[in-house]
C-alpha cells in the first residue's frame, strides 16, 4: 500500500513536471544560432569589413521612427553590411497611437527601405507606448504589421523585451515571431505566450571590432530569415499633390472624417463642401474624397511643448504636422533618438486655417488628453477652450476630437 502510495506521486510529480516544462518552455527556434548585432545612428561609422572578421553574421539596422524620421545612417550601413557579405535586416521604431497611425508608419517605413534586398524579416520595435493601454498596443502592432506585410510582401517579426512580451502585447501577436530582449542571462524568461524565439538580444553593452562604444549583441536563428530575399518594392509614403492642388483619397476601414482632415492640413467643413458629403459622420470604406492642399490654406505657428514620459520625437512632429528633422533643427538637438521628460521644444507647426481665420490652431486630441493639460500645454484656460469650442462638459473629451485653441 505504501509503494503504491509512492508511486502514485511520483507519477504526479513527473505530469506537474510535464506540464509545467510545455507551458512555459521558450527556447530557439531551432539549434543553429548566428551572431548578430543590431545597429542605428548610435553607432555612427561602422567598418563592416572588422564586423565581419569579429564573426558577425547578420546585423538589424534601424531604417526609420514614425512617419517622417529616417536614420541617417540606414543606406550606408546597407551598402557596407551587403557589400561585406553579412545578412541585413531592417527594424523601424514605431511611434503610433492609434491604428491609422500604424498604417502610415507602415507605409513610410516599406517606402523608406524601398528597391531593397533584405536577408531577414522586418521587424516592428514598438516599445514606448505612453498610456495606451495593452488591447491598444496590440491592435496597433496587428494593423503595422499587417500592412507592413501587405505593402512589402515580405515575414515580419515582432521585437519586444521580455517585460512587454509578458505583460503588453496580447496573445493574439503570437502568430507573428518573437526577437526577445532579456539581458545578462543565459536564456530569455518565459513569457507564458510565445513558446520559441528567433532572436535573442542578450546585451546593449557588447563590443565589436569596428564599432566604436557599445552595441547591442543577438543570437538569431534559422527562423529569423525570409524565405526568399527578392526587391522591396517602392511605395511612395503618402499621396502628393497633383497640378491642381489636389489629392484623392480612397477611405479605409477605421478612417473618420476629421482623421483624414487630420492628416492633411484642412478641416472636416472643407471636406464636406468640397466633396458634397451631407453627413460627415458618415463616409464609406472605398469611397474618394477630394483634398484640396494648395498652400494658401496652411499658416505656420510658432509653440512650446513639453516632453512627456513616453514622448518620442517622431511622435511630437507627427501630432503636430512638422518633421523631426524640423524640430532637431530649431531645437539644436544632436541626437533626435534623445529627449528628456520635461524638456521644453519648439515647434514651428503647419496647422489648418480653413475657416480664413489667420492663426487659428487646431489639435487633435490622443488617448491620455485631459481638457486643463490641453490647455496647460497651450497656455489658455479650460474655460477659454470650453468656450469656443461649445463643450457642455469639460471632464468630456474624446479621442480624436478636433478642438480650436485660440
Amino acid at each position: 500500500m505504501k509503494k503504491r502510495y509512492i508511486k502514485i506521486i511520483s507519477i504526479i510529480c513527473m505530469l506537474i513536471v510535464f506540464f509545467t516544462s510545455s507551458i512555459y518552455a521558450f527556447s530557439p527556434s531551432d539549434s543553429k544560432l548566428y551572431n548578430g548585432i543590431d545597429v542605428s545612428s548610435w553607432q555612427g561609422n561602422i567598418d563592416f569589413s572588422k564586423v565581419k572578421n569579429a564573426g558577425v553574421e547578420v546585423v538589424y539596422i534601424k531604417s526609420s521612427e514614425g512617419t517622417y524620421y529616417t536614420d541617417p545612417y540606414f543606406k550606408q550601413n546597407y551598402n557596407n553590411a551587403k557589400a561585406n557579405g553579412i545578412k541585413v535586416g531592417f527594424y523601424h521604431y514605431v511611434a503610433a497611437r492609434t491604428t491609422q497611425q500604424a498604417i502610415d508608419e507602415a507605409r513610410f517605413f516599406v517606402s523608406t527601405i524601398g528597391n531593397t534586398n533584405p536577408d531577414c524579416r522586418l521587424a516592428m520595435d514598438f516599445e514606448s507606448f505612453g498610456n495606451l493601454t495593452s488591447s491598444q498596443v496590440t491592435q496597433i502592432s496587428l494593423t503595422f504589421l499587417e500592412e507592413v506585410k501587405r505593402l512589402s510582401g515580405k515575414e515580419v517579426v515582432i521585437y519586444s523585451n521580455a517585460y512587454n512580451a509578458k505583460a503588453v502585447f496580447g496573445s493574439e501577436l503570437t502568430k507573428y515571431p518573437l526577437w526577445v530582449a532579456n539581458y545578462y542571462v543565459s536564456s530569455p524568461s518565459p513569457n507564458g505566450k510565445w513558446n520559441t524565439w528567433v532572436g535573442f538580444q542578450y546585451t546593449d553593452i557588447g563590443r565589436v571590432n569596428g564599432i566604436v562604444g557599445n552595441v547591442d549583441k543577438n543570437y538569431f536563428t534559422n527562423g529569423i530569415f525570409l524565405s526568399e530575399n527578392t526587391k522591396i518594392p517602392n511605395v511612395e509614403p503618402k499621396p502628393t499633390c497633383d497640378g491642381l492642388h489636389n489629392i484623392v483619397y480612397t477611405v479605409r476601414y477605421g478612417d473618420t472624417l476629421s482623421g483624414i482632415a487630420y492628416r492633411y492640413g484642412t478641416t472636416v467643413s472643407e471636406l464636406v463642401r468640397i466633396n458634397g458629403i451631407k453627413n460627415p459622420n458618415l463616409i464609406y470604406v472605398g469611397q474618394r474624397i477630394i483634398i484640396r492642399c494648395s498652400e494658401d490654406k496652411i499658416n505656420q505657428s510658432t509653440i512650446t511643448y513639453k516632453v512627456r514620459y513616453g514622448d518620442t520625437l517622431s511622435g511630437i512632429a507627427y501630432r503636430y504636422g512638422t518633421t523631426v528633422s524640423e524640430v532637431a533643427r530649431i531645437n539644436g538637438i544632436k541626437n533626435p533618438n534623445l529627449i528628456y521628460v520635461n524638456q521644453i521644444l519648439k515647434i514651428n507647426s503647419n496647422y489648418s486655417t480653413g475657416n480664413g481665420t489667420q492663426g487659428t490652431i487646431t489639435y487633435r486630441v490622443v488617448y491620455g488628453d485631459t481638457l486643463s493639460g490641453i490647455a496647460y500645454r497651450y497656455g489658455t484656460t479650460v474655460s477659454n477652450l470650453v468656450r469656443i469650442n461649445g463643450i457642455k462638459n469639460p471632464n468630456l473629451i474624446y479621442v480624436n476630437q478636433m478642438l480650436r485653441i485660440n
